[in-house]
């Protein structure tokens, strides 16, 4: 069953000694707006871990496969759409181009309700054998730090060598140099939304709801690596409206968490250095607020 409330909620994360958001355009260095200093995560990157934790916990069976996974060959999944609704003969000597035809809808039903990432979040699946659009209930902006970002480069270096060519060289001069970038502490903000409307014609419900909480608040903590540090969920703060097009402006709302350097911070090294406030009083009639975190 669809969602019959729309939801806005503002999602808190940290980092310390780590790169939360490489930027494979400038050498892997954390992700930076060049204005304002501030640090930045995609959009795509939340999600790859949000579809990494339900992959995990649900072990990818269906109805919770994960479609956008690292050497996914999509056009294959596709092709099971085609087979499992009874069309695989379309499949058969068109060349794998644009295969469809009037089966398309049916073909992106499947796909709905066979992937958890397909129906959260959307996805373009026209490409040769054809099952159509989607657009996802649930949308994630970039996530930006609270304040300017210092990246430090470190470098690294390896002892052991990958040829015997390399250790022969005389002792001091095969070890390999390299560079790692970190952030010392970060603290960013993103904002998301979840269509009510969207959530019928993809068929994402409360289960899928409820674990697509559950991903943003354990997210990070099975996705360790020592280039990214610590990272945490700290704060998720849900919107809900009584209708399924709301009951107020989402900017309005993402308005009443306000995140803020305490007084005496010059340089925040932890999360308690913020102090979050939450304006909970006088919400406009029919928006109710749920603190999942925070």
């Amino acid at each position: 069953m669809s969602l019959e409330s729309r939801y806005d909620f503002v999602l808190l994360f940290d980092v310390k000694d780590g790169n939360p958001n490489g930027d494979p355009d400038a050498g892997n260095l954390p992700r930076v707006d060049a204005e304002t200093g501030q640090g930045l995560v995609t959009d795509v990157s939340l999600k790859r871990k949000v579809r990494n934790y339900v992959g995990l916990v649900k072990e990818e069976q269906p109805p919770y496969e994960i479609y956008v996974k690292e050497k996914a060959i999509l056009n294959q999944q596709h092709e099971r759409a085609y087979e499992a609704i009874g069309a695989g003969d379309l499949l058969q000597g068109r060349g794998r181009k644009r295969i469809g035809g009037d089966k398309v809808d049916e073909a992106r039903q499947w796909m709905c309700r066979n992937f958890f990432d397909v129906r959260t979040f959307g996805a373009v699946m026209s490409t040769g054998v054809n099952c159509g659009q989607v657009r996802g209930p649930v949308q994630l902006t970039f996530a930006r730090s609270i304040d300017p970002i210092f990246t430090q480069e470190h470098s690294i270096t390896r002892m052991a060598v990958a040829t015997e060519a390399e250790a022969e060289k005389q002792e001091g001069d095969n070890r390999t140099m390299g560079r790692k970038h970190t952030v010392p502490y970060g603290l960013y903000r993103a904002h998301g939304f979840i269509s009510a409307p969207l959530s019928g014609q993809t068929g994402f419900s409360d289960e899928d709801l409820q674990l697509f909480w559950e991903a943003l608040a354990n997210m990070f903590e099975h996705d360790r690596s020592a280039a990214r540090g610590e990272m945490a969920t700290r704060g998720l703060y849900v919107f809900k409206h009584a209708g399924t097009l709301g009951n107020a402006h989402a900017h309005d709302l993402f308005e009443r968490i306000r995140v803020e350097r305490k007084e005496g911070v010059a340089v925040p090294r932890g999360f308690g250095d913020y102090e979050i406030t939450v304006d909970d009083a006088d919400l406009p009639q029919g928006v109710t607020l749920e603190r999942r975190l925070g």
